[in-house]
């Protein structure tokens, strides 16, 4: 996103999106227990491959929010969209935008990165292919919203040019192996003589769909973001509904 300083006429690069709402979640306690194996962490992979295949069968509506706020938690500035992930008669799955977006965004801009990390990041699904991107690190166990988890901690290996990756804490069911939370930032943070790109910290839930494969269901972030201008206060929900899984013989149809 791109933005430039209320004070000042100096433009900055941030990456945000921000959505009204917020989340309730159970508090998480911590226990200690004997460290799972190397082969934990494939079996996690390998159910999250199987769960990214399965959603790739599924329609659902992806609607963002976007604040800017001031000091006092007032909003700024809002960008607001709702598109529906859908298949085509040609079974080709795509987004659509329905109707326009609000743009009324006073201080930052959302950009190219913003997008990509709404599609790739933020929804984390860690699979045997990401696997190969990233160190995972046993932290522990904790129970969250009622759920025995394992914990990781997920870091880059390294990061090439022009990837965007996920740097953060998972929670794995202990005994369906299934991501149930994601907290974590998007990197890289970019940084230019000409600007700056900046990612907030997330929040990412995961329940059950149709009683089996585990989807992402609500994204949200509170987070300031400190750029060379001065610091900026964003917040997002992106809420991912009405998951519908698709067959030739089947009529989506989304209420407007």
């Amino acid at each position: 996103m791109r933005g430039a300083s209320h004070h000042l006429n100096q433009v900055c690069r941030a990456a945000l999106w921000v959505v009204a709402g917020t989340l309730a979640v159970s508090s998480a306690v911590l226990l200690r227990g004997q460290q799972p194996d190397e082969t934990v962490i494939r079996e996690i992979a390998s159910k999250a491959s199987q769960a990214e295949a399965a959603r790739a069968h599924y329609t659902y509506r992806q609607t963002m929010i976007f604040q800017e706020l001031d000091a006092h938690g007032a909003e700024v500035g809002r960008y607001q969209e709702v598109r529906d992930i859908i298949f085509s008669p040609g079974q080709k799955r795509s987004e659509v935008l329905v109707g326009r977006p609000q743009r009324n965004l006073k201080r930052l801009q959302l950009t190219d990165e913003d997008f990509r990390d709404v599609r790739e990041v933020n929804p984390f699904v860690l699979t045997r292919d990401e696997l190969l991107f990233y160190q995972p690190k046993f932290q522990g166990r904790e129970t969250m919203d009622g759920i025995a988890c394992l914990v990781y901690r997920i870091s880059p290996r390294q990061i090439l040019d022009g990837q965007r990756l996920f740097d953060g804490l998972i929670w794995v069911g202990e005994t369906g192996r299934q991501i149930v939370r994601a907290e974590g930032r998007p990197v890289p943070q970019i940084h230019r003589e000409s600007g700056e790109n900046l990612f907030p910290h997330f929040t990412t839930i995961y329940r059950p769909v149709d009683g089996q494969h585990w989807f992402p269901v609500r994204t949200v972030a509170d987070d300031t973001l400190y750029f060379r201008s001065g610091p900026q206060r964003v917040r997002i929900v992106i809420r991912y509904d009405d998951y519908k899984r698709f067959s030739s013989d089947t009529t989506i149809e989304y209420e407007k």
